[in-house]
């Protein structure tokens, strides 16, 4: 059976092939308005993501970055809404700086307590790590009611995350979550509209711990 020519990649260096990627994400975009501190956090997500259109949608408090990179490297535990946020993070680069990464929704009291008051695990789960990590870096794609609730806490003054990560996908309270995180004074990385999910956090967090790493070097 005749497939034809053999395709040849470029290069099979995982390094070269990021490399490359990152040049072609940055040619591809074009004139944007993203600052030279912000613009690794949205290759990194663009190039997790394929998509351009949740790239140009990202929107950054002024702070986020600095404080984003100072909450790593004060040891700040990472609060992810799910497992599979967890999963994606690079723990050994947040380890060196005693970064917990820490997920509550499984937790027997959150299940429990959800059960009791008829809440999402989620927003139970988001009280709790609000009670443990006041100051901790929130990473939320998937749950708009996590979101929604820590927002609720933070405007109550309960709680003052060094840095939010929210970015939650769907079409129930996705896109509003996202536009009430807009409206704190407070350090975070949102996009607008209904995109976002767990690979996105998860590249924006990754990012700023390469970040936080490099600026030590």
């Amino acid at each position: 059976m005749d497939f034809g020519t053999e395709f040849k990649p470029l290069t099979v260096e995982p390094q070269e092939i990021e490399n490359l990627s990152f040049d072609m994400i940055a040619e591809e975009l074009g004139a944007h308005d993203f600052t030279p501190e912000q613009f690794p956090v949205v290759q990194r997500i663009i190039h997790a993501s394929a998509d351009f259109e949740l790239g140009r949608s990202l929107v950054f408090h002024p702070e986020a970055i600095a404080a984003g990179i100072a909450a790593i490297r004060a040891g700040q535990p990472v609060i992810a809404d799910v497992r599979m946020v967890e999963a994606g993070i690079s723990k050994p680069r947040l380890a060196q700086y005693g970064c917990e990464v820490r997920v509550h929704i499984g937790d027997p009291d959150v299940v429990q307590e959800a059960r009791e008051i008829g809440a999402t695990r989620a927003i139970m789960a988001i009280r709790k790590a609000c009670r443990e990590a006041p100051g901790g870096i929130y990473v939320i794609g998937n749950a708009p009611t996590a979101l929604l609730e820590l927002i609720r806490l933070v405007r109550e003054g309960a709680v003052s995350p060094g840095l939010v990560i929210g970015m939650p996908v769907g079409f129930v309270s996705a896109a509003e979550s996202k536009d009430e995180l807009r409206r704190l004074d407070m350090p975070y990385i949102t996009n607008i509209g209904r995109k976002g999910g767990s690979t996105v956090v998860v590249a924006a967090l990754n990012a700023l711990s390469l970040l936080a790493a490099r600026r030590e070097a």
